[in-house]
C-alpha cells in the first residue's frame, strides 16, 4: 500500500509539473504592447511638462488622456491639456484645451482655438490634424503605445531589470512614428536629442517614460535659447475599456473666424 501511494504521488508531482504552464507575460515590451491591441481596450496617461532653464526647472504643463486600441494599435486619443503656471499668461497654454482624436481626424476645442470659434460651435475639426494642439508641441512627443516607436528606442538601450535609458533624435522619432510627425508636423531640426528613461511594469509593458530635449529643437529663435523641455509621463489601467468618440456634428466646425470675430 505504501508503495503504492508513493507511485500515486509521484505520479501527480510529475503531472503538476508537465501541465499547461500558466499564462506569462511576454518578455519582450514590443510583444507586451502588441498583446494590448484588442478593439475597444486601451490605455490612460498623465503627462507632467517641466520648463528647465539655468538649472532650474519649473512645472509648466499638465495633460492627462487615453489611448483607445484596434488590432493594428492605436485608433483614437482624448488629450485634455491644462497650464502648470510656468507659461505665460494670456498665451494660449495658459488655457485649457482638448483634443479628440479619431484615425487621423481631429476635433479641438480651448486654447489656440478659444476665440476663434464661429458662434454655436466648440469644436475645431482638422481632417489630418495635430494630436494635441499647440499644447502638443510641449508635451510627450515619444508615443511609446506605437510598436515601431518602442523599437525604436529599445534599440542599443541601456537596460537593467525595468528599465530602458538613451537618446534618439527627432528625425529618428520621424521615420517611425505616425503620432510624433502628427504632433510636430513642422520643428527646427531633426537633429535634435531626445533623452529618454522607460520604466516597464511586471508585464512589460510601459509604466513611466521621463524624456528631455532643447526647445530649439522645435523654435529657431534665440528666445527659446538655453530652454529645455522634460517630460514625465506615467501610464495607468493597461486594457480596461476605452470608447473615444467624435463630438456631435451641430458642434463641429471646420472654419474659424479671427479673433476680432470677423
Amino acid at each position: 500500500m505504501k508503495r503504492m501511494i508513493a507511485s500515486i504521488s509521484a505520479a501527480t508531482a510529475v503531472a503538476l509539473m508537465t501541465g499547461a504552464p500558466a499564462q506569462a507575460a511576454p518578455a519582450d515590451p514590443v510583444k507586451a504592447l502588441k498583446s494590448q491591441f484588442v478593439p475597444g481596450k486601451g490605455v490612460k496617461f498623465a503627462d507632467l511638462t517641466t520648463m528647465i532653464e539655468d538649472g532650474e526647472g519649473k512645472p509648466y504643463l499638465r495633460r492627462t488622456g487615453s489611448f483607445q486600441f484596434g488590432r493594428g494599435g492605436i485608433v483614437a486619443s482624448d488629450i485634455s491639456s491644462k497650464s502648470s503656471g510656468a507659461a505665460d499668461e494670456g498665451s494660449t497654454l495658459s488655457v485649457s484645451g482638448r483634443t479628440i482624436r479619431v484615425g487621423t481626424t481631429s476635433y479641438s476645442q480651448g486654447g489656440t482655438y478659444r476665440d476663434q470659434m464661429p458662434r454655436g460651435k466648440s469644436w475645431y475639426k482638422d481632417p489630418d490634424g495635430m494630436t494635441g494642439g499647440v499644447d502638443g508641441w510641449f508635451s510627450q512627443l515619444v508615443n511609446v503605445a506605437e510598436p515601431a516607436t518602442l523599437a525604436s528606442l529599445l534599440k542599443g538601450a541601456k537596460k537593467t531589470r525595468t528599465t530602458y535609458s538613451g537618446t534618439t533624435t527627432f528625425g529618428r522619432l520621424a521615420k517611425v512614428s505616425p503620432w510624433f510627425r502628427a504632433t510636430l508636423p513642422l520643428r527646427s531640426s531633426d537633429k535634435t536629442v531626445v533623452t529618454f528613461k522607460l520604466t516597464v511594469d511586471r508585464n512589460r509593458l510601459p509604466q513611466r517614460l521621463t524624456t528631455s530635449f532643447p526647445v530649439t529643437g522645435i523654435f529657431d529663435s534665440t528666445g527659446w535659447e538655453g530652454k529645455t523641455i522634460s517630460v514625465e509621463t506615467r501610464f495607468t489601467g493597461w486594457g480596461a475599456k476605452v470608447s473615444i468618440k467624435a463630438p456631435p456634428a451641430n458642434k463641429v466646425t471646420t472654419k474659424l473666424e479671427d479673433r476680432d470675430g470677423v
